[in-house]
């Protein structure tokens, strides 16, 4: 893997930085994807916030989207359900673009120029029964099956303009690759590919991690793999699994896990008090190859902005 010293700050938990704010969309099976059609400047503020606090790149709300879940749970047609995607794709950008004019960046290029990166979650996220964290349901599904479900939201993304695609919290290799190969029906896409993992050394489902990073970044349109929305703790080994079997010096890590608070279905998040500071972390994932780093759920602003300042005291130090 590379041993480049460019580095991006991702933005932390979107989702979960709007139930901060009020919105209750825990249970929601649109989770934050609800608010673009019912408040979606909430979701600009929150993208902003994150860009304020050092993001390089941020997550557009479409993580849980889908044609289909915004027709059963919002009415809508498949033309405004396609509308929704677009407009997230064009919120996340406003945010970027807003965010330039507005604050003083001083002379980073990379600063003056945020992007925004579409969200493709699973196919288990839009069941709403917790199956991403377990990718039970590509045991019954076939590649084709996949790629059926996820080309209306892929293709919308890139058409709206997404500067990239993020295929994220993935549990399964089987939906992985059925991703990465409808990628080639957009070649001019760039992708990266995290996973949802149970341990630091497999996947939710329970494919080998270096083996699942190592077979997507076999693709010349994913230019990085990594983990995200695992506990952070697990980072450090999986990278260091991966490291040994994914060598191409042009790709990279990245890494956005969990705050490290523990949820339990009924009582919600728990934890806060034990949680190492996620900026602790960072030093080691980027020894050992991660370039691209950020925070999953009920990771915050504050978080982002001392993750930055980690990255940046660890290239001083590596200089």
């Amino acid at each position: 893997m590379t041993m480049t010293t460019e580095t991006k700050v991702l933005d932390g938990g979107l989702a979960t930085e709007l139930d901060f704010a009020g919105f209750d969309i825990n249970d929601d099976p649109l989770w934050s994807a609800r608010l673009l059609a019912t408040n979606s400047a909430a979701i600009k503020q929150v993208h902003k916030s994150f860009l304020t606090a050092g993001s390089d790149v941020i997550i557009t709300s479409t993580y849980q989207a889908s044609v289909p879940g915004f027709q059963e749970y919002l009415g809508v047609s498949v033309e405004e359900a396609h509308k929704l995607m677009d407009h997230g794709v064009r919120i996340a950008k406003q945010a970027c673009q807003e965010f330039c004019k507005e604050q003083d960046i001083g002379d980073s290029p990379d600063r003056r120029n945020p992007l925004a990166a579409g969200s493709v979650g699973p196919y288990g996220a839009c069941l709403h029964d917790a199956s991403e964290y377990t990718g039970e349901y590509v045991d019954s599904m076939s590649i084709e099956e996949l790629q059926r479900w996820h080309r209306p939201r892929l293709g919308q993304l890139i058409t709206s303009g997404a500067d990239m695609v993020a295929i994220e919290t993935i549990p399964a290799l089987k939906e992985a690759a059925a991703l990465v190969q409808l990628l080639r029906e957009f070649p001019n896409t760039r992708a990266w590919v995290t996973f949802s993992c149970k341990d630091g050394l497999h996947t939710c489902h329970g494919e080998s991690f270096p083996e699942a990073l190592a077979a997507v970044l076999k693709s010349p349109q994913v230019f990085a793999a990594g983990a995200n929305c695992c506990p952070p703790e697990h980072v450090a080994p999986l990278l260091q699994k991966a490291r040994e079997l994914c060598k191409d010096p042009a790709k990279f890590f990245i890494a956005y896990p969990n705050s490290g608070e523990k949820w339990a279905a009924g009582t919600g998040w728990h934890g806060k008090a034990d949680c190492r500071p996620l900026s602790s972390y960072i030093p080691e994932w980027l020894d050992l190859g991660a370039r691209w780093i950020g925070g999953c759920c009920r990771t915050r602003p504050d978080d982002i902005k001392d993750i930055r300042s980690s990255i940046e005291q660890w290239k001083k130090t590596t200089g």
